[in-house]
């Protein structure tokens, strides 16, 4: 674990040296700003859509954040020859592997927690309430469907050639689970035989990440999700992370270090 953790406080520290994660925080947080300062009509309806705007933001940027970090992990090390120097010390495969998602995982992580409380406050100025259960489930189940992320994208750094590749294939995978894998189900309906028999194998193997999506919860302040489905949501969202880092640590077994 020694090795894994000072792995993971190297990426960590890479992370907040470069400009990506500065530039996506100032620009969703002055767009949230500018929504905040609109005040129209004082229709309830109107401020829950800006909030939900100020949301899809976050979501975007968080995307962004662990799909490029992880994406660049292992490319770079092989670019700057320090993939075997490391390997040759007491440093196994996986603990590099299991190091390079922790540390991009705790970065995501790191990065919500400043996304969640600029927006908390920002809300709470203009609600004088600030319900932190509803926040604490979001940011939580958000935080681990970036695992599930993180986890794929270190995957994806092994099998396609070149990190942009990989980010530009991983964020077109997760769109597509976002928003078409929820309705697999019901368009394997429309295919016969063969057909609707991949369609539902497709549905049932994918990590199905809109189960984590609970922004209604602090858009329309829905009621807090039963504390043992949150747990279930949790122990799912592990389930895939675990597999994906599996299948990565299997994977690197059989790639060349040089």
């Amino acid at each position: 674990m020694r090795n894994i953790f000072a792995v993971a406080g190297i990426v960590i520290k890479e992370l907040y040296r470069r400009k990506d994660f500065y530039v996506l925080f100032i620009l969703t947080a002055l767009i949230c700003l500018l929504m905040g300062s609109v005040n129209i009509f004082n229709d309830d309806r109107i401020i829950r859509f800006l909030k939900a705007i100020c949301l899809l933001l976050i979501w975007i940027a968080s995307l962004v954040i662990a799909v490029t970090t992880a994406a660049r992990q292992i490319p770079t090390e092989r670019e700057n020859r320090t993939l075997l120097p490391l390997l040759a010390k007491p440093l196994t495969r996986p603990q590099l592997i299991l190091g390079k998602f922790f540390g991009c995982w705790f970065a995501c992580g790191l990065a919500l927690l400043c996304f969640y409380l600029f927006f908390g406050a920002l809300a709470a100025s203009r609600e004088h309430q600030w319900p932190w259960a509803h926040y604490f489930q979001a940011a939580t189940l958000h935080w681990f469907m970036l695992g599930i992320v993180v986890a794929l994208s270190l995957l994806g750094s092994l099998v396609f050639a070149a990190p942009s590749s990989n980010a530009t294939i991983i964020l077109v995978a997760v769109a597509f689970i976002l928003f078409v894998g929820r309705h697999l189900d019901q368009v394997a309906l429309q295919f016969p035989g063969l057909g609707r028999t991949i369609v539902y194998a497709v549905y049932f193997a994918i990590p199905h990440l809109e189960l984590f999506d609970t922004r209604d919860l602090i858009v329309h302040e829905w009621p807090l999700i039963r504390w043992s489905y949150f747990s279930l949501a949790l122990l799912y969202a592990l389930a895939y992370t675990a597999f994906f880092l599996l299948a990565t640590c299997l994977v690197f077994r059989r790639k060349p270090v040089n």
